[in-house]
């Protein structure tokens, strides 16, 4: 690697923004260890002037947070920049990132001043800052739009005063990649002490060009990319942590820079982001999405299995997935099938392949996805169909309200046996899934539980699809109805068939084994 480009996380400070209600301080911290596994170069915490919530998380942060720089944001005012350095003041290292607007556009409509107070501010800021740490970042907010002549005069005297980070955003996700590296190579050509400070940007993603506008400004010359996880922030997000990183990484040969990210930690802080924050990642988001390694194409599929990179340009171990997916879907050929009993233990011998793709195939259009316990139950039984199922839903009754704890009892025909157990819970489904697992004996763990409707207004049918684990091994369920307790407990009868059939298929594979 020839060079470097600083990573800033900026995920709970602008990420944090974009959220319907902020996060409470056990969730910053917790989001904050997280964070710093990924050896990130800057951490921007918060804005501790904003509110004591946000200034006593910044401090904790601060105090307990070691490796890289913990920043504050600070507009170009006293007080911003008093708070700032008050709640960094037990960090090991710290930076205070303190900034004004601008753009013509800006100044005449938000601050309604000149450029050289804007300017007057900035250095005043700057200079107060320099008190507290001697890392002080200074942002030409909207820099995007500014005249070139504009920015250049701000960002001498900004560093003439002791910023030794200048940022130069693209507010509002605008520019393109080839205007915004222009703007990069202008400071670097025309600011005569810019050597004496480090280029930073910091874009939003109104236009989908975050990612695209980062790598352009650093290949124009910059060197520190502010970035979020899974690109939360404002309106459309910021630049993506994850892909920006990988990009440098993937591409180091034609980039000729790199960063210190951890990229196996990737994966992990992006689920615990989409958790803590309530903002699910897209199937299809790069890098950290459901998609981002399946393969369901079968020509795809048989290209992975002959050798990864015909369709893999980054291994998923890479950055923290355990393994690429091999969907099987009615677009998966033999090869797929053949390999996946393989890996479950089966020869070839142990079944006639056409007879088994033709139930695969309609299987597959029924279902969608066909799972490995599919698989093996067509080996041992041919066809699956609802008739066969061991647990038969026959009613089920459940109430709750405010004033009382919830109930629930449930029907079900065991073959010629009808079954039924009541039990209490925190709301009806928890009561009908306690007497769920009282009628069956069997206790499962639910690993995923997601509710969705189908259709439109109060009319719309409820469709549950669980992941539940038993015996160390996943079954995924679901269910549909009018009822959510019920659409719900369809799911979990569901689920509680293909263990019952799980089994009676292990036994025969014991049986097979003894013969």
């Amino acid at each position: 690697m020839q060079d470097k480009v600083w990573i800033f996380d900026t995920t709970l400070r602008d990420g944090e923004q974009a959220l319907k209600a902020s996060l409470t301080e056990e969730d910053k911290i917790l989001l904050a260890h997280t964070i710093s596994r990924l050896n990130v170069d800057v951490m921007e915490v918060g804005f501790p002037v904003s509110s004591p919530a946000d200034f006593r998380a910044v401090q904790r942060i601060a105090r307990e947070i070691s490796g890289p720089s913990i920043c504050g944001l600070a507009r170009a005012v006293s007080k911003d920049i008093e708070a700032c350095g008050e709640a960094l003041r037990p960090a090991e290292k710290s930076r205070i990132h303190t900034f004004i607007a601008t753009s013509p556009l800006h100044l005449e409509h938000k601050l309604r001043m000149s450029l050289d107070d804007a300017t007057e501010m900035a250095v005043k800021s700057i200079k107060l800052a320099r008190n507290y740490t001697d890392d002080v970042e200074f942002s030409c907010e909207d820099a995007s739009r500014t005249p070139f002549d504009d920015l250049c005069r701000v960002v001498e005297r900004a560093i003439d005063a002791g910023a030794s980070t200048i940022n130069l955003p693209d507010t509002v996700g605008y520019v393109t990649p080839d205007e915004y590296a222009a703007m990069i190579r202008h400071i670097r050509n025309n600011v005569p002490n810019i050597d004496k400070a480090r280029l930073s940007v910091h874009c939003h993603n109104d236009l989908g060009l975050a990612v695209a506008n980062s790598i352009a400004a650093v290949q124009a010359g910059a060197r520190q990319i502010e970035c979020t996880i899974n690109g939360i922030g404002e309106r459309a997000g910021n630049c993506s942590l994850e892909e920006a990183a990988m990009i440098l990484k993937m591409r180091e040969d034609h980039l000729r820079v790199g960063c210190d990210i951890r990229s196996e930690e990737i994966y992990r802080a992006s689920r615990q982001v989409a958790k803590i924050c309530n903002m699910p990642v897209q199937p299809n988001k790069a890098i950290v999405g459901e998609n981002a390694f399946a393969h369901s194409s079968g020509i795809h599929q048989d290209g992975v299995l002959k050798a990864q990179n015909t369709y893999e340009i980054m291994s998923p171990e890479t950055v923290g997935v355990p393994n690429n997916q091999l969907n099987m879907t009615s677009r998966s050929g033999r090869h797929v099938i053949e390999h996946r009993l393989s890996e479950l233990g089966y020869q070839k011998s142990d079944y006639d392949m056409d007879s088994l793709y033709e139930s695969f195939l309609a299987l597959a259009d029924q279902k969608g996805t066909v799972y490995d316990y599919d698989l093996e139950a067509m080996i041992h039984f041919n066809q699956i169909t609802d008739k066969d199922d061991f647990y038969q839903l026959q009613f089920v009754n459940a109430s709750s309200n405010s004033q009382s704890i919830a109930s629930a009892t449930v029907g079900i025909a065991m073959g010629e046996q009808l079954k039924q157990e009541a039990a209490t819970g925190n709301g009806p489904v928890e009561a009908a899934f306690l007497a769920l697992e009282r009628i069956t004996g069997k206790a499962v763990d639910i690993v995923e539980y997601n509710l969705d409707a189908t259709g439109q207004g109060a009319s719309s049918l409820g469709q549950v699809d669980m992941i539940a684990k038993y015996d160390g091994r996943r079954y995924h369920g679901t269910g549909l109805a009018a009822d959510v307790v019920e659409a719900s407990v369809h799911a979990m009868v569901h689920v509680y068939n293909l263990i019952h059939r799980a089994a009676k298929v292990s036994s025969l594979k014991q049986q097979r084994k003894a013969g």
